[in-house]
């Protein structure tokens, strides 16, 4: 306990929490992990969170860093280690609109992120369901994803600068708003993406974007995959790439929402086995002001494509919205995808990315390989198909755990059969590191345990995550 004692003199009594008051943090948003942490503490600053380090260090404490807890993969649980929250490091330091950029604590919350910036009519384009709870220094650390990845790229793409806290308690400063720097590694891409196994991330500069002034968004029904990336294609080239977000939703995935939802409506009046959800943002005054019988050019540009597609055969039915209500209520099926996933048990949940051109295979493979494990287990899959991101989940028709293990294999064997990767946004945590001693290539595994061993060589950030076993 002389740790916890060091802490309370170094930080405030405020600042270390144990016993029952630790519930709200040991539990993550699936059930699926549980902690039993030594302590949570929650420093007020970087000098507070350099304090914990090298009192941990110094002890041999493990730390394992807690954002908003909303991980799939229990990366942020620990038993016996300190869990540091960085929930009171929550100031938007700056937002300079002329350079677009802002730094940010890492305990903002993003959609505090997307407020500030809509302030200065401006975005920051990562968002996905758990906007509302997810930190910045979590969705760094696991470098997230997200819906607008397709024109925005992922977290890594969207950060000029970084702080960072070393194992040791070293504060590394990186906080540049450069877009070129050719100064030796780049530690800040090292740290991002991590899951806090190479130390804590602090704060960070981050980049922002204009606002869309006007948005076209429309639900597209297919017959099957074949035609989407012909839609994907011809709208992108003829919106000179404004395509934010395609989404891929099957029948079985709409099924899953209105069982929830039993109030929602679906996306047709028929039921169709591809739904996709497609959306443009526009900035320029050409593309999203009004015309004189009030239509907007960005919206009537989407209209004509899918008319055309409709009229060839190509695409089946298409709904483009006509208020921003209806856009909402798009969007709030799409980001039900967690809820949907986790309404039944036992489940496997699984997150991959493949060629643009592989989804449809990987689905059929999957499935077929799921049925020939379980005859009685039911699926559906949800996709970012923009970038190949597919979250295939999987409903065992019992609780065994060999089971639910064959099925795991599959998922990634399949998802090798097809060069893709077993993990596309939601990282590595616990329960996908046998994947990654599976399917990873030995040299990077050996490379990321020396890097690993050199910047934290007492093994106390985060351990057991991310890396398997040597």
């Amino acid at each position: 306990m002389d740790i916890l004692a060091a802490l309370r003199t170094e930080l405030g009594d405020d600042a270390v929490v144990t016993g029952d008051a630790m519930g709200p943090w040991c539990h993550d948003w699936t059930g699926g992990y549980t902690s039993a942490p030594l302590a949570v503490v929650r420093p007020r600053d970087t000098v507070g969170v350099s304090a914990v380090m090298r009192a941990a260090q110094a002890s041999g404490t493990a730390v394992v860093p807690i954002s908003g807890n909303t991980g799939l993969n229990g990366g942020a649980s620990t038993q016996g280690g300190l869990l540091l929250s960085l929930d009171r490091m929550k100031t938007i330091r700056a937002i300079d609109a002329t350079a677009r950029s802002a730094v940010v604590d890492a305990g903002v919350i993003l959609s505090q992120m997307h407020d500030a910036a809509a302030a200065h009519d401006l975005i920051f384009p990562l968002t996905f369901g758990a906007r509302g709870s997810a930190m910045i220094g979590g969705v760094l650390s696991t470098n997230a994803g997200g819906s607008n990845v397709r024109r925005y790229g992922n977290t890594r793409d969207l950060v000029l600068g970084i702080e960072a806290v070393l194992p040791n308690g070293r504060v590394m400063d990186l906080m540049g708003h450069l877009h070129k720097d050719n100064t030796g590694l780049n530690l800040k891409h090292l740290m991002i993406g991590a899951e806090g196994t190479l130390g804590i991330i602090t704060a960070a500069v981050l980049r922002l974007f204009p606002k869309p002034r006007a948005y076209a968004t429309a639900m597209v029904a297919l017959n099957d995959l074949g035609p989407a990336l012909d839609l994907l294609n011809r709208v992108q080239d003829a919106s000179r790439g404004a395509v934010e977000a395609f989404e891929f939703m099957p029948d079985t995935y709409i099924d899953g929402h209105l069982a929830i939802k039993p109030d929602a409506r679906p996306p047709f009046d028929r039921r169709y086995p591809v739904n996709i959800l497609i959306e443009l943002g526009a900035t320029a005054a050409q593309d999203t002001t009004p015309l004189a019988d009030g239509t907007v050019p960005i919206t009537n540009l989407l209209e004509d494509i899918l008319g055309q597609m409709i009229a060839d055969g190509t695409v089946l039915d298409a709904h483009v919205v006509a208020s921003e209500a209806q856009r909402r209520d798009m969007w709030a099926r799409r980001e039900a995808a967690g809820e949907i996933g986790f309404r039944k048990r036992p489940l496997v949940d699984t997150d991959v990315a493949v060629g643009l051109t592989d989804v449809d295979a990987f689905l059929r493979n999957v499935r077929s390989g799921l049925l020939a494990l379980d005859p009685d287990a039911t699926d559906w899959a949800v996709s970012h198909l923009g970038d190949g991101n597919v979250h295939y989940v999987a409903y065992p028709s019992r609780d065994d755990p060999a089971l639910i293990h064959a099925i795991r294999a599959m998922v990634d064997a399949v998802t090798a059969d097809l060069n893709g990767s077993f993990s596309a946004e939601h990282g590595i945590g616990l329960s996908k590191r046998i994947s990654m001693a599976r399917h990873k290539d030995p040299a990077a595994l050996d490379a990321m345990r020396a890097i690993k061993a050199a910047l934290d060589p007492h093994g106390i950030m985060n351990p057991g995550k991310m890396l398997p076993d040597a």
